[in-house]
Parts: C-alpha cells; sequence; structure tokens
C-alpha cells in the first residue's frame, strides 16, 4: 500500500495549527498587548505568558471542533478565516464582532473591491492557502477507538490545565487585564471571529424567522394640518461631527450650507459604530440601550408609522441597502447607471436627486418623505468618493491601504468627502426651496456613525460601542426648514445646537416634522418640541 510522504494524527494537526495561528494570525492582538504592557514591570513576561495561555486556549477549542473525519475541513476553514480576518486586524486595527459581520453581510460588490489589495491577496495566499494545502496534503492517522478517546481526552485536558496555571501564577495581572483591557481580548483570532460567526447567525436567523410587530397603526395626521409637508431625510455614511466646518473645524468644508440657514447640531451620538446597526436603530423606536437587532428586524420602524398615517414614503439607495429599514416602503437602487445618471468611477449622491420633482408631481395629495442613502465618505476609497471638482485639500492618499498614507494625505481625501456632501445637501435644500409655495418643506440630514483615520493606529469603523472612539460615535445633524414652516423655524433649534442629543430622537422628530399624533410618539424626544420648549418654557 502507497503512503504519502507525510502523515500526522489528529493530535499533531490540532497542535500544529494552534501553534501557527498564535504565531501568525495574531500580530494585531500581539502589537496592541505590547502598546499596553511593554513598558509595565514584567511586561514582556506577561506577554509571553498571554501568548502561551492564547496557544492552549486555540488547541482547547481545535480539540472541541474536530471530530474525526470532519478536523482537516475544520482545519481549512479556521485557516482561511483566520487569513482573511488577520488582515483586516492587522491594517486597520478593527474588531471582528457580530456588527461588523452584520456590516460585512450587507457590503456590496464595489465596497468590499475597494478593500481588496496586494497585500490581501498575500495574506489569504500565506496564511490560508498554504498552510490549507498542507493540511490536506498530510495524511491523517487513524487510530482504534479507545486510543482516540484517550487521545482526545489529553489534548482537551492539558491546555485547559495549562492555561489556569499560567494565569494563576499571575493572577495579579490577568484580574487587572480582564477589568481594564477587555477590548484586548476582541483581537484574539479565529476564537473572536468564531464567536461573532456564531452570535451573528443567532440574531440573523432567529431575528428574520419572527412574525413582524405592528407599531404606531394609530397613528393619523391631524385633520387641523392642512398644509402638505414635503420632507427629505438624508441618512449619511461615515461622516465624522468634528470635520464640519459649521461645527468649529478649521477648513472650510461647508462653504455651501453655510450660505443656506441650516442648523448643525454640534453634539449627537450614534446609536452604533456601523450602518448595519445605526440605520435601523436610528428609525427604531427602541433606544441604543436596549436596541436588539434580532428585535429590530421583527418590528415595524418610524417609516412603517409614518405610512400607517398616509405619508408617501420614497427610498433611494445609493449605498449597500437600506438594513431592512425601508423593506415595506417604495425603493429604488442609485448604486448603478440604471438608475443614477451621474455616475464616473462611481455613482454619485447627486444622481439621487434627479427626477425627485416628478415623483412629487405624481403624488397630488398626502405629505411626502423622502430618504436619501448616501454613499458619503464610506473608506477606506475616500479617493473614490467625490468628482475631481471636489478635491480640494491636497495631496490625498489615493489607495485603500491606509497605513502606506502618511496622515494629513488621508485627512485631505476624507475632508474632501465631506466637501461634497456639503454641495449635495445644498443641491438638496435648494430642491426643496423651489417647492416652497405648495408645501411646509424641511430637511434632516443624520450620519450613522463616525470614522477613525489613523488616530492611536485605529482605521475606519466598527469597534464595539464600548471602547469605540469619539470619532466613531459623535455624528453630524443638520436640520433645515422652509419658509411656509412654521411651527420650528431654524432660529429656534439655535437654542439647542449645542446640547446632547443622539440617534435616540430621530424616530420621534421624523414624526413629529409631520405632525404626527400616535402613542409611540414622545414629544420629549423630538428635537423640535426641545427646540421650541427652550423658546417657550410654557410648552
Amino acid at each position: 500500500m502507497k503512503h504519502r510522504a507525510f502523515s500526522a494524527s489528529s493530535t499533531q494537526l490540532i497542535v500544529g495549527t494552534a501553534v501557527f495561528l498564535t504565531l501568525f494570525a495574531n500580530f494585531a492582538l500581539f502589537r496592541n498587548l505590547i502598546d499596553a504592557f511593554a513598558s509595565a514591570p514584567w511586561g514582556y513576561a506577561h506577554i509571553a505568558s498571554m501568548a502561551a495561555v492564547l496557544l492552549c486556549a486555540l488547541t482547547f477549542l481545535l480539540a472541541v471542533l474536530c471530530i474525526g473525519r470532519a478536523t482537516k475541513a475544520v482545519l481549512v476553514t479556521l485557516l482561511m478565516v483566520s487569513s482573511v480576518t488577520a488582515y483586516f486586524m492587522d491594517t486597520y486595527n478593527v474588531i471582528i464582532d457580530s456588527d461588523m459581520l452584520h456590516n460585512a453581510a450587507a457590503t456590496n460588490a464595489a465596497e468590499a473591491g475597494d478593500l481588496m489589495s496586494w497585500r490581501f491577496a498575500l495574506y489569504v495566499l500565506l496564511l490560508g492557502v498554504l498552510p490549507s494545502a498542507l493540511v490536506v496534503l498530510i495524511e491523517h492517522q487513524r487510530k482504534a477507538l479507545k486510543t482516540a478517546v484517550v487521545s482526545r481526552a489529553k489534548l482537551l485536558a492539558i491546555p485547559l490545565v495549562a492555561a489556569i496555571g499560567l494565569m494563576l501564577l499571575s493572577s495579579g495581572f490577568y484580574a487587572s487585564f480582564i477589568r481594564e483591557h477587555k477590548a484586548l481580548r476582541y483581537y484574539s483570532n479565529p476564537a473572536t471571529p468564531i464567536y461573532a460567526l456564531f452570535r451573528f447567525a443567532d440574531e440573523h436567523i432567529a431575528g428574520a424567522s419572527r412574525p413582524l410587530q405592528a407599531i404606531g397603526t394609530d397613528a393619523r395626521i391631524p385633520a387641523a394640518d392642512i398644509e402638505r409637508e414635503l420632507i427629505i431625510m438624508v441618512v449619511g455614511e461615515t461622516a465624522r461631527a468634528d470635520r464640519f466646518s459649521l461645527n468649529g473645524y478649521q477648513r472650510d468644508t461647508n462653504p455651501e450650507l453655510a450660505k443656506r440657514k441650516v442648523v448643525s447640531l454640534s453634539h449627537v451620538s450614534a446609536c452604533g459604530t456601523s450602518t448595519a446597526i445605526s440605520v435601523p436603530c436610528m428609525f427604531a423606536l427602541s433606544t441604543r440601550d436596549d436596541f436588539d437587532g434580532k428585535d429590530a428586524l421583527a418590528t415595524e420602524n418610524a417609516l412603517d408609522v409614518l405610512k400607517h398615517a398616509g405619508v408617501n414614503i420614497l427610498w433611494r439607495d445609493n449605498n449597500s441597502s437600506s438594513k431592512h429599514v425601508a423593506d415595506r416602503v417604495e425603493t429604488q437602487d442609485y448604486r448603478s447607471p440604471d438608475n443614477n445618471t451621474i455616475c464616473d468611477v462611481e455613482c454619485r449622491d447627486e444622481g439621487m436627486l434627479v427626477g425627485l420633482q416628478e415623483y412629487v408631481d405624481a403624488h397630488p395629495s398626502g405629505d411626502i418623505l423622502i430618504v436619501l442613502h448616501q454613499m458619503g465618505s464610506h473608506g477606506p476609497a475616500y479617493y473614490k468618493r467625490y468628482p475631481d471638482a471636489y478635491r480640494k485639500f491636497t495631496p490625498t492618499c489615493d489607495t485603500s491601504q491606509l497605513d502606506d498614507c502618511a496622515p494629513e494625505t488621508i485627512g485631505n481625501a476624507y475632508d474632501n468627502t465631506i466637501l461634497y456632501t456639503d454641495h449635495f445637501l445644498s443641491q438638496a435644500i435648494d430642491f426643496l426651496k423651489r417647492n416652497d409655495s405648495r408645501f411646509e418643506t424641511g430637511l434632516m440630514y443624520v450620519s450613522d456613525h463616525g470614522e477613525s483615520l489613523g488616530e492611536s493606529g485605529l482605521y475606519l469603523h466598527g469597534l464595539p460601542y464600548f471602547v469605540a472612539p469619539e470619532t466613531q460615535t459623535h455624528v453630524p445633524v443638520i436640520l433645515w426648514f422652509g419658509a411656509n414652516y412654521e411651527e420650528a423655524d431654524n432660529d429656534s433649534l439655535l437654542a439647542i445646537r449645542n446640547e446632547h442629543l443622539s440617534h435616540d430622537h430621530v424616530f420621534h422628530t421624523l414624526l413629529g416634522m409631520f405632525e404626527i399624533e400616535s402613542a409611540v410618539y414622545d414629544p420629549q424626544k423630538d428635537i423640535l418640541q426641545l427646540a421650541r420648549s427652550r423658546n417657550d418654557p410654557q410648552k
């Protein structure tokens, strides 16, 4: 009988893979550990201890997952997954949790292409394909059942006991680490991505399978409200509040909006640090503290309540999707030239304004809400997010490989995206002004989350909220109202422009803009009502 040149037992395959993953798939973890502990007494000794604990944990995990003939399939899958997650963690210092997987699942081909590079291919080849090929080529030695059971018991017991022993030897350090450096644990690869995958599957499958819960079915527009509303809500993408000159940024990134009577709310917190969380959350009745992805999938949102009241609703999307927010209203995809007439290297947000007048004219009765979901400042390919005419701040980082660029060039490219958003919002306001004679008009711009641009070695977004820097959670909100919108004019909003607000206010503000009466409407969370109360304390 002909044997392969190399053979190994399950134990050898598992331990060998665990060693490989510890040494080569966890650079981000050890980089962050070194930053946190290298200067502390016995710092490197503690880091070495944690490396050993990680090896033990991975060995134990693989021993649990790798059973019989499935061993090679499991090892190959984990090697391939870890090669991909290692690239993103090493390159952008992000954490692959369930929220990040929600984002990845909603990413379209164009956005995914922006993240690909020669370095990504190298990671997949060296950390995924080649070791996977070796695992496949090595002959798997079979053992008698009794021997295999004893061997697996040892493989489970030895690393578990060793890990516990190491932690007890440095119990003070590990107690401090668990309390004060929780975020660092999320960099363990592939343990965290595996956990995130199971959690993502539970959230997505459980939420999608539940019957839809209706809310706000009592919603109505009072008979006294005889004026028609035309409101545009712009859902921004990856915009940071501190990069808007309206909020005090030293660069003039809002030259066009500054000429229009807008109010920029300067202290607004996002519901999440990713589109997949923040967009459903801002339209949900629940607050950030009690928001649950499974519940959101199975519960109606602000658009449904407005629809119950008879409002005409259109959602135009130049991003990946509405994240199920607009599942029950009219939607139009503006990511391709099929609908979007303004496209060059990619289709522009400005194209979503084309044809809006025809939509308005086609609805001679009832209020109208138009939601425009931007591509905005989506990274890492910031240089693609604006036409050449808005390449004002130079030189720019013209690659998705952000760690290859000088920080100022990344900032320049990002600021140009804000400059183009400024133009887009100004054009939307001008469209509304042209309809002032027939409607009470208004615009609300709300970004979904912010972005890290290299501060503290962090890029992009998506960190768990409890450790996310303010750059990822502090978002811009801009309001504008037309000449006929008397109840909440722009001047009254100036009284609250510096108050601390959040995405929790969006649901109720939307309903308030249309003067909706419903049991689900809370005027205390309506930004317009807050402004009125500041100007007239008796209200």
